[in-house]
């Protein structure tokens, strides 16, 4: 394997070991027998569908993805590898803080020339589009439950923030200006400002509506796939417990991401088992159950997807230059 593979793995180790003790604490605390009798018993039937819901919201964030590329400027490129590094950033999602996703703005350099820096812009507004987006579907639900208010107002309101700094174009220069007199910052001033025109041009209101409106689709799938689960481990169906589910995968989606823990892992966890408690009023070992496996169709599954594009195109995507 090329040398640089070995690093990214190791970046990978303490996401995927702490993802394990999140697996091992949940289950300890819907306690191990009852657990398992409720996996066991989950009407396995449900999972290929919720797996298609899964690969819905692959499907839709991938369009979201290739989009984003003609908006900074990569036309005609390959849909084939496109879909190729869009599925290679999955497993990225695990590394700390989610930091290394920033490869995806290497590999977009060494396939079409774009700046790295760009190509970050790519991603941070794939990663803000996503969380309009679940915002978007835990709207209703956070009315209904205005307990969780405050924390849906400070996360909307911090990514209307940022985005409308970002679209203040004078002060934004200015800023750059600025920060290209800093000593600290000079060096960095032209990836900074691609950075900038990226995430400019990425956020204008047609861009940033296309977006969210696929955002809003594609978590929706996987929020009807929390549904599934729910009927699998015998939850009676209807609409209450379809529009729970949906609330509390995309309210769980956003405190994972606001935790800047890997893949969300622990908080979003937590959030799940703890919202079906409240919400449903489930036993703890049924939604711990229904938590681990939501996370196994979606987080996991995801991690998997990008694991095989990176061993079968390994050479491709580690190649280190001469």
């Amino acid at each position: 394997m090329p040398k640089k593979a070995p690093t990214i793995i190791r970046r990978l180790i303490p996401g995927l070991i702490f993802g394990f003790l999140v697996f091992l604490a949940v289950i300890l605390v819907g306690d191990l027998k009852q657990v398992s009798s409720q996996v066991i018993h989950f009407k396995w039937i449900y999972f290929p569908l919720i797996l298609l819901l899964t690969l819905f919201n692959y499907l839709l964030r991938f369009f979201k993805w290739h989009f984003y590329l003609g908006q900074v400027g990569i036309k005609g490129f390959p849909m084939s590898t496109s879909a190729r590094l869009f599925l290679a950033g999955f497993p990225l999602a695990v590394t700390p803080g989610k930091v290394g996703e920033a490869l995806k703005g290497v590999w977009l350099e060494k396939e079409t020339g774009l700046p790295v820096s760009k190509g970050i812009s790519v991603v941070l507004a794939e990663r803000i589009s996503d969380g309009l987006g679940v915002l978007t579907l835990s709207t209703l639900g956070v009315f209904a439950y205005p307990r969780y208010w405050p924390a849906f107002a400070t996360v909307l309101g911090g990514l209307v923030i940022l985005i409308v700094i970002i679209q203040i174009r004078p002060a934004a220069l200015w800023l750059l200006d600025l920060g290209s007199r800093l000593p600290f910052l000079k060096r960095f001033s032209n990836g900074l400002r691609d950075f900038y025109e990226g995430s400019y041009v990425l956020f204008q209101p047609l861009s940033l509506l296309v977006a969210v409106g696929l955002g809003t689709v594609s978590w929706l799938g996987e929020g009807i796939g929390m549904y599934y689960v729910l009927l699998g481990l015998g939850v009676p169906p209807g609409w209450e417990t379809l529009s729970s589910a949906v609330f509390v995968l995309a309210f769980s989606t956003v405190i994972g991401a606001v935790s800047a823990l890997p893949g969300g892992l622990g908080a979003a966890e937590a959030s799940i088992a703890g919202m079906l408690v409240l919400l449903l009023g489930l036993a703890r070992d049924t939604a711990a159950a229904a938590t681990l496996l939501i996370r196994f169709a979606t987080l996991w599954f995801a991690v998997a997807l990008g694991l095989g594009v990176w061993l079968a195109f390994r050479k491709r995507l580690f190649a280190v230059e001469s």
